[in-house]
C-alpha cells in the first residue's frame, strides 16, 4: 500500500483540478442567483479560467524544472487552495472571478504538469503504466462525477461547500507531499520572456476563438461582437477565424524562437525536437482527440437531459454515473492488459468501443428517454475512455528521458485544453446550426398561422438559442401567441432539439473515427517485454559538424 501512496496523493490533486470546472458548470444558475450576477458573467468566468490555464501551462511546466517538480507541485497546490478559499467566500462576481478564474488557474498550471512528471520520477516499468492509468481514471471519474457531486451539494447544501472541501483536500495533499520523491532536482536557468509572451498570447487567441465560435461563427459571421456601435467582422469574416489565424502565427513565431534559443545554447520553454518523436506526436494527438470527444459528449448530454427532458442537475449526474463506474473499471483492465497487449492495440480497441458507444447513444436520443439504452451507451463510453486513459499518459511520458518529462507534462496540459475547447466548439456549432435549421423547417411545415410562421422566422434569423423545451410555451405566450400555438411551437422546438442532438452525435462519431488515424504511430511493444525499454525512447539525433 505504501508503494501507491504517491499516486494517491497526486491523484487527489488531479481529482480536484478536474472536478472544479464540472461542478461550476452545473451550479451556474444557483451561483448567478446567490451573487446577483448574470449568466453571461458566469460564462465569462468559466472561459477566463480555461484561458488562464491555456496561457501559462507551458510556463508552469518549465517552472517545475527550475524550482524542482515537488516544490512547484506544493506551491501550485497552495496557490490553488488560496483561490478555492477566495471563491468559497466570494461576496460578488468580481471576487469569484479573481479567486476561481485567475488564482485557481495559476495554481493549476503548476500542479498539472508536475503530477505527470512526478509519476515518472516515482514509478518504473509496469508500476508506471498502472500509476498513469490511475491518474487517467481519476480525471475521467472527476469529469463524470462532477455533475453528480455538484448537483447534490448545490441542491441540498450550498455550492460554496464544494470549494471549501477543495481547500481541505489540497491542505492534506500539501501535508503529504513529503512522501513524493523528486529525483530530477532543480535546474538553474533563466526563462525567456518572449517565449512566454508568444506562447501565452498565441494559445489564448486560438482557444478563445474556438470557444466563441458558437456565437460568432467559424468563417461567416453569425452574431459577431459590437463595440461602440460597430460590428467587429473584418472584411466580412468572423472574428473567430481572425483570432485563430493570428494565434497560429504567434505560435509559429514561438516555435521558431525555441529553435533559435537552442542554437544559441539557451534554455527554451519547449524543445521543438520533441515533436519529431513519432510515438509522442501520436500520443499527444490521440490525447487531444480524446479530450475533444469527452468535451463534446459532456456538452451534449446536459443539453439533452436538462434542456430537452427537463431533468435537474442531480438527476443528470445520476444518468451520467455509469460512465464513471465503467471508466474506473476499464482503467484497471487496461493496466492489466498492458502486460500482454501493446499500447496501440489497447488504444485502438478503446477508440472502436468509443465509436460503438456514440452509435448507441445516438439511438437513445428520443423525446422520451430510453433509459437502459442511454445507460449502456454511457457505460461503453466510460469503458472506452478508461482504456485510453490507461495508456496515453505512460506512452507520452515514456517517450522522453527524465529531464524533459515536465515539458511533456505541459504539452499534455496544452493538448487537453485545445482538445476540450475544440470539442466544445465543434459539437456546439454543429448542435446550434442543426437546431436553427431543424426548427426553421419544422415551423415552415407546421399548421401554425402564416403570420406566426413569419414572425418566428424573423425572430430566429440570427439563430436559435438553446433553452429548456418546457419554457417555450411561456416564452411564446409572452410574445403574443395563443396557448394552442404556443404548445405546438414547443413541440416543434423539442423535436428540433432531438434532431439537432442526433446530428451532433453523428459529428462526435466522425471525430472519433478520424482519431483512429492518429494512433497508428503508438508503440507496438508490450511494456516491460525484453527490448521494449530500449525501443521506448528515441535515440538522440547526431549533431551536425562542419566539414
Amino acid at each position: 500500500m505504501r508503494k501507491w501512496a504517491v499516486v494517491i496523493i497526486l491523484g487527489s490533486a488531479q481529482f480536484v483540478m478536474v472536478l472544479d470546472g464540472t461542478v461550476m458548470n452545473v451550479s451556474i444558475s444557483t451561483v448567478v442567483k446567490d451573487l446577483h450576477t448574470s449568466v453571461a458573467a458566469m460564462q465569462a468566468a468559466i472561459t477566463f479560467y480555461t484561458l488562464t490555464m491555456a496561457a501559462f501551462m507551458l510556463l508552469g511546466a518549465k517552472l517545475g524544472d527550475v524550482w524542482g517538480r515537488r516544490r512547484a507541485f506544493v506551491i501550485g497546490s497552495i496557490v490553488y487552495a488560496a483561490g478555492s478559499l477566495t471563491t468559497a467566500l466570494a461576496p460578488n462576481i468580481a471576487v469569484l472571478f479573481l479567486g476561481w478564474s485567475v488564482v485557481e488557474g495559476l495554481g493549476a498550471v503548476l500542479v498539472i504538469p508536475a503530477i505527470a512528471a512526478l509519476i515518472a520520477d516515482n514509478y518504473d516499468g509496469h508500476d508506471r503504466v498502472t500509476a498513469y492509468a490511475v491518474i487517467g481514471a481519476v480525471s475521467g471519474a472527476a469529469v463524470a462525477a462532477g455533475p453528480l457531486i455538484g448537483g447534490f451539494v448545490t441542491t441540498y447544501l450550498d455550492w460554496r461547500y464544494v470549494f471549501v472541501s477543495e481547500v481541505l483536500i489540497m491542505a492534506v495533499v500539501v501535508a503529504c507531499a513529503r512522501f513524493v520523491t523528486d529525483t530530477t532536482g532543480r535546474r538553474a536557468a533563466s526563462i525567456d520572456v518572449w517565449s512566454v509572451v508568444l506562447s501565452a498570447s498565441g494559445l489564448v487567441l486560438v482557444v478563445y476563438g474556438m470557444l466563441q465560435s458558437k456565437t460568432w461563427g467559424w468563417i461567416a459571421p453569425l452574431q459577431p461582437p459590437v463595440i461602440a456601435g460597430t460590428t467587429i467582422a473584418p472584411l466580412g469574416i468572423s472574428p473567430t477565424a481572425w483570432l485563430i489565424l493570428l494565434g497560429g502565427i504567434l505560435l509559429w513565431g514561438f516555435l521558431r524562437r525555441q529553435s533559435r534559443l537552442v542554437q544559441r545554447g539557451r534554455l527554451p520553454l519547449v524543445h521543438v525536437d520533441v515533436f519529431s518523436i513519432r510515438r509522442l506526436r501520436s500520443g499527444l494527438s490521440v490525447l487531444g482527440a480524446q479530450y475533444a470527444v469527452t468535451a463534446g459528449l459532456f456538452f451534449m448530454v446536459p443539453v439533452y437531459l436538462q434542456m430537452t427532458l427537463g431533468l435537474d442537475p442531480l438527476s443528470t449526474g445520476l444518468k451520467v454515473f455509469p460512465l464513471s463506474i465503467a471508466l474506473i473499471l476499464s482503467s484497471i483492465l487496461g493496466s492489466a492488459l498492458s502486460r500482454r497487449w501493446s499500447p496501440r492495440r489497447i488504444v485502438r480497441i478503446g477508440q472502436l468501443v468509443l465509436v460503438v458507444s456514440a452509435v448507441v447513444l445516438l439511438s437513445s436520443i428520443t423525446t422520451d428517454l430510453r433509459s437502459w439504452v442511454f445507460g449502456v451507451g454511457m457505460f461503453l463510453s466510460g469503458a472506452a475512455l478508461g482504456l485510453l486513459a490507461s495508456q496515453l499518459g505512460n506512452v507520452n511520458m515514456s517517450s522522453v528521458d527524465e529531464t524533459r518529462t515536465s515539458e511533456v507534462g505541459g504539452l499534455q496540459g496544452v493538448l487537453q485544453n485545445l482538445g476540450s475547447s475544440l470539442g466544445t466548439a465543434l459539437i456546439g456549432s454543429i448542435l446550434i446550426g442543426a437546431l436553427a435549421t431543424s426548427f426553421a423547417g419544422g415551423v415552415a411545415g407546421s399548421d401554425l398561422p402564416s403570420s406566426v410562421r413569419s414572425e418566428v422566422s424573423d425572430r430566429t434569423q440570427g439563430g436559435v438559442a438553446i433553452v429548456p423545451a418546457s419554457s417555450v410555451p411561456e416564452i411564446a405566450t409572452t410574445a403574443g401567441l395563443s396557448t394552442q400555438d404556443a404548445d405546438e411551437l414547443a413541440t416543434i422546438y423539442r423535436d428540433a432539439q432531438v434532431s439537432s442532438l442526433r446530428v451532433a452525435f453523428f459529428g462526435l462519431i466522425a471525430i472519433t473515427v478520424v482519431s483512429l488515424l492518429f494512433s497508428r504511430d503508438l508503440p507496438t511493444d508490450v511494456p516491460g517485454a525484453p527490448g521494449a525499454s530500449a525501443r521506448a525512447r528515441p535515440r538522440p539525433r547526431p549533431r551536425r559538424t562542419g566539414a
